[in-house]
């Protein structure tokens, strides 16, 4: 039987976490306040030592062991931040814990752990995923009596970052809204079910990437779902299904979940360094991000704001993606694409035309002697209403317009391909790919689908996440298009066809026999 609301009041109250645990800064964001026209105050999550908020929630799990499963010992399996708390915690409570990690883990995550749990942590690196850790882990506590420590789906977890709201609602009671990342839901279930009952007109916010939104399609669904694949981007929050008992708690007190994409994290990272110096991870910028979108649905001024930077675990090789994207996310960079005839004088005329418009990114190479193709990218003042206004400008001059804004596979591949494209190439089909990051990943790919198919352009980026980013084209001839998917299903990664995608067509390929008619 699940604990009532007052039994998890009680608990958060006694908890015992800062045995370990700092009680973190909730600090004011002076310049975002300014900017929103709101108090926008966050809560310092990153100052605890393991540089994010699960280090409560494992070590309270620790705390409520008997001495007999404390001398068996415990297991975890996370990638991330989860992992690096249970192995503190077992440092200072001097028991063993086993940690499983996916073998796509990079480095400094693993090593991390092994830091932060010194001769009291045992890392397994098993499988290719995240599932195939988590099977491992069960086994090993089945086999060794272990006692499993979940990253959110438990009570004693929830109960520890619940801690968080005992410590908002006394450093700062005139907080009416709040923003709260959900991977999991244990981090808003703990928070929720403690403030709610002390402060019931309190609004609460969940937060979810728009590449995990499994709370949002659990509340659709009226009960935890899976989805059928997470993003990479946020791995802090990349959860396929919502836990059983954060679901149940979130349902009844949350009461708004707002989704944000890659650009909006990205912006939102800046907001938090504009304002701290401190590099939030994409997890941990959620709660910014999400305060962005929501003024943005519900304009409003005079409001006290909260949220939680909730971890800052960030890989360094992050930063330049991040760099890359944020200021798209807050709407002061708009990339397009914009077909200019190919004769003298064209390319001056629409510079002209930019009118003294900073541009961000320029990328051109000649196809033909009829029309050029061009990838821009301009830095705006007045934001989408600003764009709007070129595009018109641009269309009254016979400009011919198209939008990458918001075209994921152009703003991650295809901005640096601009150029050559085949001529005579038939039946070309593109896929996006999620490769693996393990020795071997690269030789699967191609022995499953390289042998029998022409590979036609292969793009790859990492941005320091446990997979890579690949685009490919392939080949394939009508009559070998089934026997094409079954080797997609046997290869088992991620992928998405983008033969329809705009920035492909216009940038990558002749179907509209631009270089066969010349």
């Amino acid at each position: 039987m699940s604990l009532s609301a007052n039994e998890y009041l009680k608990r958060i109250l006694l908890a015992p976490v800062y045995d370990v645990a700092v009680k973190t800064d909730l600090v004011k964001l002076d310049k975002l306040s300014a900017n929103l026209g709101n108090e926008v105050w966050l809560k310092r999550e990153d100052q605890q030592v393991v540089k994010s908020f699960k280090l409560r929630g494992a070590y309270n799990k620790l705390a409520s062991l008997s001495d007999k499963q404390l001398q068996a010992g415990v297991v975890a399996v996370s990638a991330g931040n989860h992992a690096q708390g249970v192995a503190y915690s077992a440092r200072m409570k001097k028991i063993q814990a086993t940690i499983v990690m996916p073998e796509t883990t990079p480095d400094i995550k693993v090593d991390a752990v092994r830091s932060f749990g010194g001769e009291y942590a045992n890392v397994i690196l098993f499988g290719t995923s995240f599932d195939q850790a988590k099977d491992e882990a069960l086994r090993l506590a089945k086999v060794h009596g272990y006692t499993m420590v979940a990253p959110f789906d438990d009570e004693d977890v929830i109960v520890g970052q619940g801690t968080i709201g005992r410590e908002l609602l006394e450093q700062n009671p005139n907080i009416d809204t709040l923003f709260i990342a959900v991977g999991g839901g244990g981090l808003a279930a703990g928070i929720s079910v403690f403030l709610k009952q002390l402060k019931p007109d309190l609004k609460i916010i969940a937060i979810e990437s728009d590449e995990s939104a499994c709370l949002q399609a659990a509340l659709e669904a009226g009960e935890p779902v899976p989805l059928a694949s997470v993003g990479i981007f946020a791995d802090g929050v990349a959860v396929k299904t919502i836990g059983t008992e954060p679901f149940r708690l979130l349902q009844e007190y949350v009461d708004e979940v707002i989704t944000v994409n890659t650009d909006e994290i990205c912006a939102a990272i800046k907001d938090i360094f504009d304002d701290t110096r401190v590099i939030a991870e994409p997890a941990g910028a959620l709660s910014i991000a999400g305060m962005h979108k929501y003024l943005q649905q519900n304009p409003m001024q005079g409001h006290t704001f909260g949220g939680i930077l909730c971890g800052a675990n960030i890989n360094f090789h992050t930063l330049r993606y991040v760099s890359e994207r944020c200021e798209l996310g807050e709407q002061k960079e708009a990339v397009f694409a914009v077909k200019i005839p190919e004769h003298a004088g064209a390319f001056k005329q629409f510079c002209e035309l930019l009118g003294g418009r900073i541009i961000t990114e320029f990328n051109y190479r000649f196809a033909t002697d009829r029309e050029a193709h061009i990838f821009v990218g301009v830095k705006l003042r007045g934001g989408r209403a600003e764009f709007k206004q070129l595009t018109e400008t641009l269309a009254v001059h016979d400009y011919q317009c198209f939008d990458l804004s918001e075209n994921e596979m152009a703003k991650l591949h295809v901005r640096y391909m601009v150029g050559g494209r085949p001529a005579s190439l038939q039946n070309e089909h593109i896929f996006s790919f999620e490769f693996p990051e393990y020795p071997g990943a690269l030789m699967k790919f191609l022995n499953t689908l390289g042998e029998t198919w022409n590979i036609t352009l292969f793009h790859y980026r990492n941005h320091g996440a446990a997979a890579g980013l690949v685009l490919c084209g392939f080949e394939i001839p009508p009559e070998q298009r089934e026997n094409f998917n079954q080797h997609l299903d046997a290869l088992d990664y991620q992928y998405t066809e983008q033969t329809v995608n705009p920035a492909y067509k216009f940038f990558l390929s002749d179907v509209n026999g631009i270089l066969a008619n010349k």
